[in-house]
Formats: C-alpha cells, structure tokens, sequence
C-alpha cells in the first residue's frame, strides 16, 4: 500500500545507517557525513558500535540541520538498512512518512515493511557481484555503491565526494579507482532508475563557517600538548584510548628537540591502571605536568592514589572518558554516571575539581586549564568528557591559544626564595586560601626539603597522629576546596523570551540536545531558563539560580541522578525543588527526549506571564 505521504525536508533531517561491525562500512559512512560538510551543510554523526572486533550490529546516525543543532533530535527520516539481524528493530525506528533503503537483491516478505513508509529497494549484492569478482571486495565497495545512491537521491555533489575519495587515500593511488568506480556505479543506478523516490534534499549553504571536525578525544590530547603536559602514563580502555595515542602522536611532532632529535616528553603504557596513576603522582611530585586518561573501571581501580594525591597535596590531572557501567557495563556506550565516584574518590573525607566540558572546543581549552588548576591547587583535577564527546567527531570553534599566555604554576618557592630567609612550611597555610607553598626536588641543597607521606603531619610534614595536627590539615583541604569555586570554569546562562519560574540545569554532552530542546519549548510556549554547569564546586551562582526558580529540572545521563545528589548534598538544595530528567539507556540523550519530559512536568502550569510584574 502506497504511504499516505513522504516526509520533505531540505538540509534537515535524520540520516541513520545499519551495519555489521567489521564489515568496511565506517569509512563510508564518515565519507557520506563528511561530503555534507563540505557543501556547507552542518552535520553531527554518532556512531554507535558494539565492544566486539566484529560480526555484531553497528549504527552511525547522521543529523542533518543548517540550522546547526548538534545533538541527537530523536527518530529516523531515512534508514539505510544493510543488517539482517537487526531489521525489525531498524525499521521500527523510521519516522511517518519516512525511507527505507535496503538491499533488495533478495526479495522479502510483506511483513518486513511498514504500510507508512516509502520503500527504496537498491540491488547492491547483485550489483557488486556482477561488476566485482573478489569477495571482500565485494563487500568493502558495497558501502561505497550506497553512498553514490544517497548522492544520486539527495542532490550531493559528486565532486565532493571525489575530492573526499583523493584525500583519504592520499598516496594509494591503487584504491582511489575502485572506490570512485564503485560510486558513480551507486550514482547512475540513483539517478537513471530511483528518478524522485526521496524528497529529502541536500542544497550547498555556507553554514559551517570557521568550525572544524574533530573528536573530543584528540581535542584534549592537543589541549594537553599546549597546557605543557610532558608526562602521560596509562593503561588502554575504552573509550580513552584514542587519547593517550593522540597525544603520542602530538608530541612526537611538537615535543621533539629539533637539533638532537631528544624527546621531550615521557608517555608510558603501565601494566594496570593503578601503576599508571603512580607514576602521573610521582611525576607530579618531582613537577612535572602529568596525566592519565581512563574510564570508569579505572577510576575505581585508582581510587587509593587518588587519595593519596588528594592529602599529600600533589598535582595530576586525570580525564576521565565516561562510559556505561558499573562493572564493565557497556564499554562502548555513552553515559555521565561517574560524577559521584569521581567526585568523592578514595576513602575518608575527599572532594575533587571536576571540569565539565560540553564540546571538542572545551575538551581542549579545559585539559588545558585543569594542568593549571592542578599546579594552582595542589590536588588532583578530573576532565569529565564522556565516549559521546570523545570518540564522535563534533563540529566546534576552532582550537585557539594565546602565545602571551604563562602557565600558572602556583605555590612554588624558588631557591632564591629559601635563601632570602623565607619561612618555609610544606603544608603551612599562610595566605588563608587553604594552599601552601611547595619547593620541586632540588631546588636547594639544605633548605625546603620534605617527607611527602600518606599520613597525617603537622604544617612542617613531620610525621604526627595528633588530633589537631589531622584537623588543621584536613580543615585546611576544605578551605581549598573552597577556593576553587572562584577559579573554576563558571557556568553559563541563557534566559528564556519570557520571565518565568522555571529552570534548567544541565552540563557536559547534554548541552547540544538542550539547546534545540530550548527553541522547541519555547516555540510551544514553554518558558525555561537554562544554566550549564561548567564545574564542580559549584559556584555562587548556582544557588542564586535555583533560588529564582521554584522548579529546577536537572538534565543527566545516569540512573541516580547523581548531579542533582550533588546539590543538594553541598548547596543543601531542598530535593523538591529539584526535578531529575534521567537518559540512561548508553545512547547519547536527543532533543525530543528533553522537550517531552519537561512538557508532560509543565501540563497544566502557566508558563507565560499571568500580568504586568508578575511572572508564571
């Protein structure tokens, strides 16, 4: 039965491919998102994949929107459906109206159709099979075929895509025929057979502007690079691999003595998680710059470290790439369910800076602050990224750094400083910021040595258990807690159109789906004002935000809620007032899912003005 009608859209719509892992598709993929870019049309792809080498289901969504809305919308216009195994589940998703292109070359039963959608049926294997005699070629030139039949069906520009092919095999000449072959055979079948079967459109713009494409990941390496990080131990998990090894890859371009060919920079893969974080601690003892890069499990594993930086007042920075647990969960999906056990890492009373970046962008300016904050503060500094921001390429502003720009090494006496007679004691307060001085190994042959140790001392660090040594000293901690809310990342607000009652808070990769549920509430006449949370501690102006708002909805990617847990454990926020809006499924939260969960809470509330001076 013929659809009643065809979803129409130009430069806006949801593109989602359906794929086996391992089967060659990703490059195809990216190839297709990457074409759309260079016609000037933003776009921002998801891959979801599975934890295995190969042979189980992969996604790769693609949202399409010159308006430049990044996050997941919700919903499918178009699925390019190349799996079996996952056909019913694929299908489900497609929008009213919407498309389906799949591999027709062997005919399927009624059932596997929907009456409400339009069918786009494109003999790949047979086509492949006919004009190809290898069989992985085969397989690896089938991506590129469907590729050329999106191009032929959404007005995508073959040059492009050509230009796409040359670069991406630059200096294998061998594979550059094939592959374009192996499109235009995908073009012409589009255009010359499938003539008006799709009214979604693709139509150059000049939308991109400035912004570059990269992932999060290798935004923070490079952040890492530029904020002087010359130390990296680690232990490989998913999703921050790809971090350590971009900043590898960094370094031995900038960290290299030009004339002796030295390296300047040390980048260990440690046997475990915990031996890495011992080495980023005694590397940060003897005043390095140093950091690790992990995910959850690895946290838990080097929690014990982490206390012992914390209360012998060490600098390091981990980033902390977030994905699916407890345990090890799901490894190659996205969620901010570490916050807690970042947060209040080790035993005893323990509180750490978490750094909250929305974007690529952030990824690298906050690697960058969270060396300087470390060295400022004396304590382990947390960049809470997430597998969404950190393995998905992003549009974003470009990367900048300013040459004027010193790094902020804090408290550190020089060894004119302990000549000139200077009273010296490691963890002596004496400014009332909760920060004492320090002095680096060998900075003066007699004066300012120390113990460092993991049990309590005095203000000189010498050995103590007595009661008002341990209060001064943990007391002291606290003050310097307390001091960084002022030299953290302050968050960001944007008002509504309107005056009204209602809030939002949100932080990290939740921030591009909120920005498009923002316009869509408002356009229902649903007024909220927004705050990204941009670190922990939280600042003074986000008890003053709450305290405007008598609701507050609290956007996360966990179960517990466990920013909302946060506020209203440090700022002793009423829990009524705070609203949790939870997506915890590992898929990267979308646009529709915020829009409908703050309407259903705001049914039957005035959110527009009751009158002049008073607000709803």
């Amino acid at each position: 039965m013929k659809p009643v009608h065809r979803i129409t859209a130009v430069n806006d719509f949801v593109v989602k491919f359906a794929n086996v892992n391992g089967s060659g598709s990703a490059s195809a993929n990216e190839l297709f998102a990457r074409s759309l870019l260079r016609m000037g049309v933003p776009v921002s792809p998801r891959n979801i994949f599975p934890s295995n080498i190969q042979g189980l289901p992969t996604w790769y969504e693609v949202r399409v929107n010159e308006r430049g809305y990044l996050g997941r919308r919700g919903g499918v216009d178009l699925m390019v459906a190349m799996n079996p195994q996952t056909w019913d589940r694929d299908v489900a998703e497609i929008e009213p109206g919407g498309y389906l292109l799949y591999d027709s070359s062997k005919p399927l039963p009624p059932s596997k159709f929907r009456d409400d959608v339009n069918l786009i049926g494109v003999p790949l294997t047979e086509m492949c099979a006919t004009r190809y005699t290898d069989p992985r070629e085969r397989q690896l030139l089938k991506n590129i075929v469907y590729v050329g039949v999106l191009a032929a069906l959404l007005g995508i520009e073959p040059e492009v895509i050509a230009t796409l092919l040359g670069e991406q095999y630059k200096g294998k000449a061998k594979l550059i025929q094939p592959n374009l072959d192996a499109f235009m055979l995908g073009l012409h079948h589009g255009r010359d057979v499938l003539d008006d079967v799709l009214a979604l459109r693709v139509e150059r713009r000049d939308a991109v502007g400035s912004r570059i494409f990269i992932e999060g990941n290798a935004a923070a390496a490079l952040g890492c690079v530029y904020g002087g990080a010359t130390v990296c131990a680690w232990y490989p998990i998913t999703p921050s691999s790809s971090l350590a090894e971009a900043f590898q890859k960094y370094c031995s371009r900038y960290r290299v003595d030009k004339a002796t060919g030295t390296n300047r920079y040390a980048i260990v893969q440690a046997e475990d998680e915990i031996a890495s974080i011992g080495i980023v601690i005694g590397a940060g003892w003897n005043g390095a710059r140093a950091f690790t890069a992990t995910s959850g499990p690895g946290v838990s594993l080097m929690t014990e470290f982490i206390g012992l930086a914390y209360f012998a007042e060490i600098p390091m920075t981990i980033i902390d790439v977030q994905r699916g647990g407890p345990s090890t969960g799901m490894p190659t999906r996205t969620q901010q369910a570490d916050l807690l056990s970042c947060a209040y890492a080790s035993h005893g009373d323990t509180k750490h800076v978490l750094l909250f970046p929305e974007d690529p962008h952030e990824c690298f300016a906050f690697a960058a602050d969270a060396l300087d904050l470390a060295d400022r503060l004396q304590t382990p500094v947390f960049v809470m990224t997430d597998l969404d921001i950190g393995m998905n390429h992003r549009l974003c502003e470009p990367l900048r750094w300013d040459d004027a720009r010193r790094y902020d090494r804090g408290k550190v006496m020089s060894r004119e400083d302990l000549d000139s007679g200077r009273e010296f004691g490691r963890y002596l307060d004496v400014d009332g910021d909760g920060i004492p001085w320090r002095t680096l190994p060998g900075t003066h042959p007699q004066r300012g040595a120390y113990f460092t140790r993991g049990t309590t001392r005095d203000a000189y660090a010498r050995y103590s258990e007595t009661g008002p040594d341990y209060v001064y000293n943990v007391e002291r901690l606290l003050q310097k807690f307390e001091t960084a809310k002022s030299v953290v990342p302050q968050p960001v607000e944007r008002k509504a159109a309107k005056p009204t009652r209602h809030g939002v808070l949100y932080f990290g990769s939740t921030s591009p789906a909120m920005a498009e549920a923002f316009d869509s509430l408002q356009a229902r006449g649903l007024h909220v004002d927004l705050m990204r949370i941009r670190a922990f501690p939280f600042s003074a102006a986000v008890d003053r935000f709450v305290a405007e708002h008598d609701t507050v909805f609290v956007i996360e990617q966990n179960r517990d809620g466990q920013l909302r847990t946060m506020l209203m454990t440090e700022q002793e926020i009423a829990p009524a007032r705070l609203v949790p809006i939870l997506h915890f499924d590992g898929t990267p939260i979308t646009a529709r899912f915020i829009t409908e969960a703050i309407a259903q809470r705001l049914q039957g509330a005035n959110v527009e003005p009751i009158k002049k001076g008073l607000v709803a």
